[in-house]
C-alpha cells in the first residue's frame, strides 16, 4: 500500500475531482492564450532570449542531453571517466559494469573527469536564469534603450532538479538524487525568505524534504530519513489544512516515518504516527467528501493502525479497524473513467478482507 508520489511542482488534479479536471482544462487553455501572445511579443524583441533551455533540457519533456549519463539518464554525478574508451558516466552507475556500457570496450579503470564535473556542476547553478527585456511602450527610441534584466525562474529550475532527481533515484543513483534534491531544497528556502509562506512554495518544500527522506531510507540511513520527513511534517503542520496537496504530503510523511518505526520494532510510535496521519486524512474527508481518492486515504490508514494493533494484541480494535475500512470502501461509488482508482480500490478491498478472520473462526472465537 506504497503512496505514489506526485510531483510538488505539478499542480495536476487528482483523477476523480471533476472541479479541479475542469480548471486544470480552464487553466491550461488560459495558459497557451498567453503563451502564445508572449511568443509574438517575444519575436519582435530583439533584446529578449527564449527562456528555452539551449542544451535543451526542458523541465517537462525527456531529454537525454550532452551533459547525461547515458546509465541513469539523469545529469553527471561524481563524473567518471572509462579508461581506455574516455566515455563518461556517474561513477555509481559506471561501478557496475566491466564493460563499456557504449562501446563494449573492457574497462581497464575509471578515472574522475573534474573538468566535466564543473561544467555540469556551473550548468546547474546558472539554469532557468533567462534574459528578459523590460517591456516598453515608449517607441522607438526607448526600444533601442531597453534595459536587459536577469531573473531567476525558481519554479522551473526546482521543477527541472525535481526530474533529474527522480530519474537518478529510478536507476538506483542515490546520492545524484539526493544531491539535486538538496540544491532544490535550498533554492525553495530562499525563496521562502523574499517572497514568504506561500501555499505553492510551502508545499513543495515538504514534498522534496519527504523525497529526501526517501532517498536515505534507500540507502539505508533509517535515522537521517526519519529526521528528513520529522522537517517534512513539522513545517507543513503550520500551515493551512485547506489544501489537499499539502495534507496528503503531510500524511504520507506521517505514514513513513510509522513504517520506519515499524519496521525497527517500536510498535507504539508506529501507532502513534499511523493515528496522526489517520487524523489527518480523515479531516481532509469532512470537507471533501466527495472526493474518492480522499476516501481511498482514509481506508489506507484505517488498515495501517489496524495491522499495528493486531501485532500488539488488540484483536478486537484490530478488526474493528479492518471492518471500518471495509465499509468506507464498498461504499464508494466511482464513475466508470476512474478505472485507475477502482482498481486501487479492489486491490485494497482484497487485502483487507484478507485481514478479517472467516464467519466459522469467528463463532468458535464466541464459544
Amino acid at each position: 500500500m506504497n503512496m505514489t508520489p506526485v510531483c510538488p511542482f505539478v499542480k495536476a488534479a487528482r483523477p476523480d475531482d471533476n472541479n479541479a479536471s475542469k480548471k486544470s482544462g480552464e487553466n491550461s487553455m488560459k495558459h497557451q492564450v498567453e503563451s502564445e501572445s508572449k511568443v509574438k511579443k517575444e519575436a519582435n524583441d530583439s533584446a529578449s532570449a527564449s527562456p528555452k533551455c539551449p542544451f535543451g533540457y526542458d523541465s517537462q519533456s525527456f531529454k537525454i542531453g550532452p551533459l547525461s549519463c547515458t546509465v541513469c539518464q539523469a545529469l553527471l554525478f561524481d563524473t567518471s571517466k572509462c579508461v581506455p574508451c574516455s566515455h563518461v558516466f556517474c561513477k555509481s552507475c559506471i561501478s557496475r559494469f566491466k564493460d563499456c556500457p557504449l562501446c563494449g570496450a573492457d574497462i581497464v579503470k575509471i578515472e574522475p573527469d573534474a573538468n566535466l564535473q564543473g561544467v555540469v556542476d556551473r550548468f546547474i547553478e546558472g539554469h532557468a536564469r533567462i534574459k528578459r527585456s523590460v517591456s516598453s511602450d515608449k517607441g522607438e527610441e526607448a526600444a533601442e534603450s531597453k534595459q536587459v534584466i536577469y531573473e531567476d525562474v525558481s519554479l522551473e529550475r526546482g521543477s527541472f532538479l525535481v526530474q533529474q532527481a527522480m530519474r537518478a533515484f529510478r536507476a538506483q543513483n542515490l546520492e545524484s538524487a539526493k544531491s539535486r534534491l538538496n540544491l532544490c531544497a535550498e533554492d525553495i528556502r530562499d525563496q521562502l525568505e523574499k517572497v514568504g509562506n506561500t501555499s505553492e512554495l510551502c508545499s513543495q518544500l515538504g514534498a522534496v524534504l519527504g523525497m529526501l527522506g526517501d532517498c536515505c531510507r534507500a540507502m539505508g540511513d533509517a535515522s537521517s530519513a526519519v529526521s528528513y520527513f520529522e522537517e517534512s511534517v513539522q513545517f507543513l503542520s503550520k500551515l493551512p489544512k485547506d489544501d489537499m496537496e499539502i495534507t496528503h504530503t503531510l500524511s504520507v510523511s506521517l505514514n513513513k516515518i510509522g513504517d520506519l518505526k515499524y519496521y525497527d520494532g517500536d510498535l507504539q510510535a508506529a501507532r502513534s504516527f499511523y493515528f496522526k496521519s489517520l487524523d489527518v486524512r480523515r479531516d481532509v474527508v469532512k470537507q471533501n467528501s466527495n472526493v474518492p481518492s480522499q476516501v481511498l486515504d482514509v481506508a489506507v490508514s484505517l488498515a495501517k493502525v489496524a495491522d499495528v494493533d493486531r501485532n500488539l494484541g488488540e484483536e478486537k480494535l484490530a478488526t474493528d479497524g479492518f471492518q471500518e475500512a471495509i465499509d468506507l470502501l464498498e461504499s464508494l461509488t466511482l464513475k466508470s473513467e476512474a478505472s485507475g482508482l477502482e482498481q486501487r480500490r479492489q486491490s485494497v478491498l482484497d487485502f483487507l478482507r484478507g485481514q478479517l478472520p472467516d464467519k466459522q473462526e469467528q463463532a468458535e472465537a464466541t464459544v
